[in-house]
């Protein structure tokens, strides 16, 4: 199977949504297919060892697994073989193999962090209860999903780590681009679908000085009752942090110093203190925290904290509301210009000196494909003429609960040919993508013949287009 088809569906299985299935069985045992016909629910044999790569052992199930995964998610497994999914999981292992040997660190607690937003996720999507998950995945007890999801997410990750160690220095320089893009035939030149250009204006709610001071006073008191009378930090967090993510596992986090995590502001912070110590109340994005450091582990810093965000009061969000609805008003009657109207008046910082564009995540330009954009984002715009404001809209983010917004379309650009000069910087992206991909290949094709690898009984039939055989060329 070639790389970019593996690569596809990496990325569409997704490292941190993989979970776990045990092997369907049928009642009657089928006549042997041919391997690409047949799929998990024909499957009827004992769990056999289908490869062995480096350290880790594949078995049949897990290809079963992944097609029930697939399954579960949505995905249509109509047009994907047993044999492609085996050669996917053939170069997971070969990748967290050498991950492993390259010393590739996984932090834990991330995993687990990852585990409990994927459970999360699932029950709110399906709107059922552990028991309808565990009975799901066949599985008798919680903590045996949770240990076989911890297994396949740290293998995942240590695979999607070292794809992108194999990928990290590459860079293509202008002169490459230009060659990548003279050697495509004209008739084979990518088509770009339509794109925009959007602008913003956002307006927040201000926090009240009493709230934030009640919320440093409430922070005083943990710290104070921890201190003074014995009580568990890691209660508190558990009954009163409002950082969802973490306060499951009582506010920790793991801090490394050479591996900045967290905002800065946190960071100096925890790193200031000396094990067992407390800080006093400090502000960041996110809203006001205490810190407490739990254990220094050489660069790893095991810490917990409290995190209280100051509440928004009615009257706040009313006065938002009334200014950013003048600021329509103004912009509609022709008084300022929706960029104008961005610097002076909008409170995001990453687009009002821009007057408002938003920055396409993906490509770093301002311009987002219609057909990808983010589907939130293209309802509330699909209507709008370009250059039409649209009405005030109610939206929140992961710092602020609530906050107003105006959108506008800046600019159209049509369903086009790629163009070098309009498209450089998509064209530029493909072709990094090609010059990973071959990197990438490259990698694959020397540690195959590095690692041990043994393939056996049926799967030796399967098409390959990398060397798993290891056979003479």
């Amino acid at each position: 199977m070639k790389f970019i088809s593996s690569l596809m569906l990496l990325l569409l299985l997704g490292a941190h949504n993989s979970m776990a299935q045990e092997i369907i069985q049928d009642e009657v045992e089928e006549p042997k297919k041919k391997m690409d016909s047949i799929t998990a629910n024909d499957r009827m044999k004992i769990d056999g060892v289908a490869a062995v790569v480096g350290d880790f052992v594949i078995l049949d199930s897990d290809i079963d697994k992944e097609f029930i995964q697939l399954q579960a998610r949505g995905v249509s497994i109509k047009d994907i073989t047993r044999c492609q999914l085996f050669g996917k999981l053939l170069e997971d292992k070969l990748y967290a193999h050498h991950a492993i040997q390259d010393s590739i660190p996984i932090n834990e607690l991330e995993i687990r962090s990852n585990i409990e937003q994927q459970i999360s996720a699932f029950l709110e999507t399906k709107g059922g209860t552990m028991e309808e998950l565990l009975q799901f995945y066949n599985k008798d007890s919680e903590q045996s999903l949770r240990d076989e999801m911890f297994e396949l997410n740290k293998n995942a990750k240590l695979a999607s780590d070292m794809q992108r160690k194999i990928v990290n220095d590459i860079e293509v320089t202008p002169e490459e681009v230009r060659e990548y893009f003279n050697s495509i035939p004209e008739d084979e030149r990518p088509t770009f679908g339509t794109e925009l250009k959007v602008a913003q204006i956002v307006v927040i709610p201000e926090i009240l000085e009493e709230e934030k001071q009640r919320v440093i006073d409430k922070l005083k008191e943990f710290k104070a009752d921890v201190i003074e009378n014995g009580a568990s930090f890691t209660t508190k967090a558990v009954f009163y942090s409002d950082d969802i993510a973490s306060r499951k596992d009582g506010g920790k986090y793991v801090l490394n110093k050479k591996r900045p995590r967290m905002v800065k502001e946190f960071r100096d912070v925890a790193f200031s203190l000396q094990e067992g110590e407390i800080s006093d109340p400090f502000e960041t994005d996110f809203g006001y925290h205490i810190v407490y450091l739990e254990k220094i582990r050489g660069q790893e810093y095991d810490v917990r904290h409290i995190l209280l965000r100051p509440k928004v009061t009615e009257e706040a969000k009313m006065k938002a509301k009334e200014k950013i609805n003048m600021v329509r008003e103004r912009i509609v009657a022709g008084d300022i210009s929706f960029a104008e109207a961005a610097k002076e008046f909008s409170d995001e910082k990453e687009t009002k000196f821009d007057g408002g564009q938003l920055i396409n995540p993906y490509t770093q330009d301002f311009s987002f494909e219609l057909t990808k954009m983010d589907p939130e984002l293209y309802g509330q715009i699909q209507d709008l003429e370009d250059n039409e404001v649209s009405l005030v809209l109610l939206d929140q983010d992961r710092i602020n609960e609530v906050k107003y917004k105006l959108l506008t379309v800046t600019d159209r650009i049509d369903e086009h040919e790629a163009n070098f000069a309009k498209d450089y910087l998509k064209i530029k992206n493909l072709a990094l993508q090609d010059k990973q991909i071959e990197e990438i290949s490259k990698w694959q094709e020397e540690k195959i013949m590095d690692t041990y690898i043994k393939i056996n009984g049926e799967y030796r039939d399967c098409e390959f287009t990398s060397n798993w055989l290891k056979k003479e060329r």
